[in-house]
């Protein structure tokens, strides 16, 4: 079973290791990347507000917590950042996350805003999803959900092909259009990849487009759970 330590001890340990792997006295962010569910999140908090004040970090995050989570910790000190899945294929951070990181001033971290490349003009084949450990048993990589999300999403390539865009830049413009508080963090190694998510961040979408990405993939059209059983240990559900 995967388990997470939020001791103080645990934490700096692992912050002083960073430290010393990239030669500083300070990193801007650190991240508790996920939450020890018996851990109190002020307990932790307060940790990570000690680091702080030690100079060893100048700002601190979350990852896939809660809304009431994030709330509770920005009572004991500003937290600057919450990562967490968001994107057209993985709408929940809507249901309250998006918008008490509006709230706190937090910025919210959008980690596979291209839904593991389903929302690209190049969708995982069955070869590459075989070859990835995580897609190899993720719910929306294996059929018959696979098979459903390849023909589901084929939507939003066709308006980017329409549009003379690519389907990353426009899912990466649509997701950014959604808050000024979201901050993409695509990954890839490709660099004509990159230069298609790079491109939705200088886009400005108007109503009338954001609609038509909107009905092309309307809320819920993913078929299947983001995570396994397993994958789920760690993430806080909250709708």
């Amino acid at each position: 079973m995967r388990y997470f330590d939020n001791s103080a001890e645990h934490l700096e340990a692992e912050l002083d290791k960073s430290l010393i792997r990239l030669g500083v006295e300070c990193v801007d962010l650190f991240y508790v990347h996920r939450r020890e569910a018996a851990r109190p999140i002020e307990e932790v908090t307060n940790t990570m507000a000690a680091l702080v004040r030690k100079g060893k970090t100048r700002a601190i995050g979350l990852s896939e917590v809660a809304p009431a989570t994030l709330r509770r910790a920005a009572a004991v000190h500003p937290v600057a950042a919450v990562q967490s899945e968001y994107s057209l294929s993985t709408r929940a951070p809507e249901l309250g996350l998006v918008q008490e990181c509006e709230r706190q001033g937090t910025a919210l971290v959008a980690f596979s805003p291209v839904g593991r490349a389903l929302l690209t003009d190049r969708p995982p084949t069955e070869d590459r999803v075989a070859a990835s450990a995580f897609l190899a048993g993720n719910p929306r990589f294996t059929e018959p959900h696979f098979s459903a999300n390849i023909a589901a999403s084929a939507p939003l390539r066709c308006l980017a092909a329409e549009s003379g865009t690519s389907a990353a830049a426009l899912a990466i413009a649509w997701l950014i259009a959604k808050s000024p508080t979201v901050i993409p963090i695509p990954g890839t190694r490709n660099p004509a990849h990159l230069r298609e998510l790079a491109a939705g961040a200088c886009m400005e979408l108007s109503d009338t487009e954001l609609a038509r990405i909107e009905a092309a993939l309307p809320v819920g059209w993913a078929h299947g759970d983001r995570y396994t059983e397993a994958q789920w240990i760690g993430p806080e559900r909250y709708c």
